[in-house]
């Protein structure tokens, strides 16, 4: 089966639990927490795994206008699957845009070390906290919905979609290991999931696990990149200052 044809079944069978959801019986806390860290969320994200060889089309930066737009159009006209479906292509499709301001892999690996301290921040004591303790309406427009059975659903920020769409479209330009980075970002999102409920937290950055299973299944291959980048532009740099030949 082409990645297509796999994508648009994987959308069609989402969009029919989505609305299918809310009318089955509810599950148990940890039962939803099972099908959002397991199920739901790696299913999500594998519409990214399967749209990655867009992510160098041309008419990228289009496409990421219109999903824009459709997502603004769609949650004021309150159409929350296709709003749901919007926001994730968007925030998809922007994240594989940022990637190609990228120079080199070291700055992907500068990000990833970076983010999470940013993210923990914003969750504990900046914006996020402020957002999820007093507008929760805001968070709720600015996340992506994991429905569970007559349960209020799971969310993640969308600035978490935003990320793990650059470092998985990383994994591919620079030649890592896309699978096993979807993998263990998907593991670590799942892992986060379980800790919230378990700590009984309003919620946890999700940025440093999205991180780490960015980092740790490449972290070999990273560091031969990096050095491999870092003698390439010394190279360069030599050839710049040797005084040209008599």
């Amino acid at each position: 089966m082409g990645r297509a044809a796999a994508l648009l079944i994987l959308v069609a069978a989402l969009a029919a639990w989505f609305e299918a959801a809310r009318h089955l019986h509810p599950l148990s806390v940890w039962q939803d927490v099972a099908l959002v860290g397991i199920v739901l969320m790696p299913a999500f994200f594998a519409l990214s795994w399967l749209a990655l060889p867009l992510r160098e089309n041309r008419m990228l930066p289009v496409a990421a206008v219109v999903l824009v737009a459709a997502a603004v159009v769609f949650g004021a006209l309150h159409l929350n699957v296709l709003s749901n479906f919007a926001k994730f292509a968007a925030l998809t499709s922007l994240g594989w845009l940022f990637l190609q301001l990228f120079e080199g892999l070291y700055l992907a690996v500068v990000i990833a070390l970076v983010v999470p301290w940013i993210d923990a921040y914003s969750v504990w004591r900046g914006p996020t906290r402020a957002i999820t303790d007093h507008h929760p309406a805001i968070f709720t427009k600015l996340s992506i919905a994991f429905v569970v059975p007559s349960s209020p659903p799971a969310r993640l920020g969308l600035p978490d979609v935003l990320f793990f769409s650059v470092f998985l479209a990383a994994s591919a330009r620079f030649e890592l290991r896309p699978f096993w980075t979807w993998f263990g970002m998907c593991v670590g999102l799942g892992i986060t999931i379980a800790l919230t409920t378990y700590w009984s937290t309003g919620g946890l950055p999700a940025l440093p696990a999205i991180s780490l299973g960015f980092l740790l299944p490449n972290a070999d291959l990273i560091w031969k990149r990096l050095r491999l980048e870092l003698e390439t532009r010394h190279n360069a740099d030599v050839a710049i200052d040797r005084p040209p030949d008599d």
